[in-house]
């Protein structure tokens, strides 16, 4: 008589620290979570039992004041986000890039304290030439065995400071997974193959060496795979695809934050212990309408308390709000203020700054250690580079032309807008990734809309009156991020070779950017901070109109004045 095994996988990727039903950067209520996450996981195990597999596929160390109070403030407790791992029960969990992002002294740490397997094939050390992390688990259940082969995007160089990856290296994702699913086949024979990718669904940045977001690549290109499980991109995808086999290959990605699960059923059908069938169906499930598991914020009442305390406490007054929505339409006080601290901390000539959250406020009054999270969204550290006023000039033209239209008639968008998505329709948003948008402080400049991609900026001087020449060397503050190659607009935008970056770095801080805001914040006790207009879109008669209807359609402002 034939035997039917039904298994239950669930995934949730991108966490980045939304644990608790608790918004610790706004002190509000927060949806999704893994606070709620458990209490689907917990109803699901009393009818799976062993059966329900659970899966996460990394960027879960960096993204609430939680993370950062246990990773850098108390980094000699346990961590919180392995203490949760370890109570949800999680059965393997793969490292994401603001994982490593965290520094070895985090991230190894954390390693150690997740009971689970910690998997990253394609994350190689340079000293034995083999993975730093176990590639792959196997996992038994009824007589069905499951293998499961994580991997990290390689695309780890284009982003972070060296010293955070020291020692580390990052293989391709399609070749890696081929040299691993050949070795799984050979000398496991597993029933089932599960791939655990932090690596988006296609695209991202794309060189020589390897793409950014290859999980679909992989699907269809190795053969072997049931299903792929994977994350990083931020949106949601499900999806069958068909592989080189000619085999079907169910694909999800759960979005971030554990507003989502990645939920999969299995059922194989087993004849005197061998596989004769399989079937696998899958959905993603929103877990806004589950409880909260109170039992889970019990446990770990004490992290939320201190970590409330941490963020609670009042470091300084803004007299007036800053709004990250100006930072699109012009010279605003939010980006305005970051550049303030770059020059003045480094001394630099120019500096480079971009929008962190799409749309956030930090009121007039008090601020607080939370607002820091608002302000300087990231763990980036403070760089300043030597480039050439043409690659300057040149490295605005892309931020530029990732940001703003070229305007034929007046009726125009200014913004490079996308249309509606249907789960969003009431909004536009913007066809490129905001933290990208980069303006700059030290020099005074337009931006005529009217001109084609590549000749929109105008650099009229410095902005201290000096003259500004395209063939003089600068020195350029900007956020480690950037100062690495991330959003290739040192690269592709400026011209300058990626090898090269390393050495025209001639500064870099010893702590995170939110660390020195900090400070200065404290320092100052009071501050008003203001736009300094040193750039502007331009012709006035299109671009003032132009910024006043698509701030309508971004924002729902529809008058220019209204915050």
């Amino acid at each position: 008589m034939n035997k039917i095994v039904q298994l239950r996988i669930l995934e949730t990727s991108d966490v980045h620290g939304c644990f608790f039903p608790y918004d610790f950067i706004n002190r509000t209520p927060k949806k999704g979570t893994l606070a709620r996450v458990n209490t689907y996981v917990k109803r699901l195990r009393e009818e799976y039992g062993e059966n329900l597999l659970l899966f996460d596929n990394g960027d879960i160390l960096q993204g609430q004041p939680t993370c950062y109070y246990c990773n850098y403030v108390k980094p000699d407790l346990p961590n919180v986000a392995a203490e949760i791992v370890n109570y949800m029960g999680y059965n393997a969990e793969t490292i994401g890039n603001h994982d490593i992002e965290t520094g070895h002294a985090v991230y190894d740490k954390w390693i150690k304290e997740v009971a689970c397997p910690m998997l990253g094939a394609n994350v190689i050390d340079t000293q034995t030439g083999k993975p730093y992390l176990e590639p792959y688990t196997i996992l038994t259940r009824e007589g069905v065995k499951i293998a499961v082969l994580g991997m990290l995007t390689p695309a780890i160089p284009n982003w972070l400071n060296e010293e955070l990856w020291r020692g580390l290296r990052f293989e391709e994702l399609v070749t890696c997974a081929r040299k691993w699913m050949d070795h799984i086949q050979k000398n496991e024979h597993p029933d089932i193959v599960i791939g655990l990718f932090h690596s988006g669904r296609e695209g991202g940045i794309v060189t020589d060496e390897y793409a950014e977001d290859a999980a679909l690549a992989v699907a269809k290109e190795i053969g072997g795979f049931d299903l792929v499980l994977y994350g990083h991109d931020h949106t949601t995808h499900c999806e069958e695809m068909t592989n080189v086999e000619g085999k079907k290959v169910l694909c999800l990605d759960p979005s971030s934050n554990a507003f989502n699960v990645a939920d999969v059923k299995i059922t194989v059908t087993l004849k005197r212990g061998k596989v004769i069938g399989k079937k696998v169906t899958g959905e993603l499930v929103n877990i806004g309408n589950e409880a909260v598991d109170e039992e889970f914020v019990a446990k770990f009442t004490s992290t939320i308390d201190s970590v409330k305390a941490y963020v609670n406490r009042k470091i300084g007054i803004f007299e007036e709000p800053l709004y990250t929505r100006d930072c699109y339409f012009g010279s605003a006080a939010f980006t305005d203020f970051i550049h303030d601290l770059q020059l003045q901390l480094t001394g630099a000539d120019v500096s480079f700054n971009a929008p962190l959250s799409f749309d956030t406020k930090i009121p007039a009054g008090d601020v607080c250690v939370s607002d820091l999270f608002n302000l300087y969204r990231y763990e980036n550290q403070l760089y300043v580079l030597r480039m050439t006023g043409e690659e300057i000039r040149k490295h605005l033209e892309m931020s530029y032309d990732l940001w703003v239209n070229t305007m034929k008639s007046p009726d125009d968008h200014i913004m490079l807008l996308e249309e509606p998505k249907t789960e969003f329709p009431q909004r536009y948003f913007f066809k490129n990734l905001a933290f990208n948008f980069d303006s700059a402080a030290g020099i005074d400049y337009v931006v005529d809309v009217t001109r084609p991609d590549g000749e929109k900026v105008q650099i009229l001087q410095m902005s201290n009156g000096e003259p500004f020449s395209e063939d003089k060397w600068y020195k350029v503050a900007m956020n480690s991020y950037r100062g690495n190659g991330g959003g290739e607009l040192l690269t592709r935008g400026a011209g300058i070779p990626h090898e090269a970056l390393k050495s025209r770095i001639i500064y870099q801080s010893e702590y995170d950017q939110r660390f020195y805001l900090m400070q200065e914040i404290e320092k100052a006790g009071v501050l008003s901070p203001k736009a300094h207009n040193n750039w502007r879109f331009v012709p006035d008669e299109w671009t003032i109109p132009a910024i006043e209807r698509d701030k309508a359609l971004l924002f729902n402002v529809f008058n220019p004045d209204k915050k």
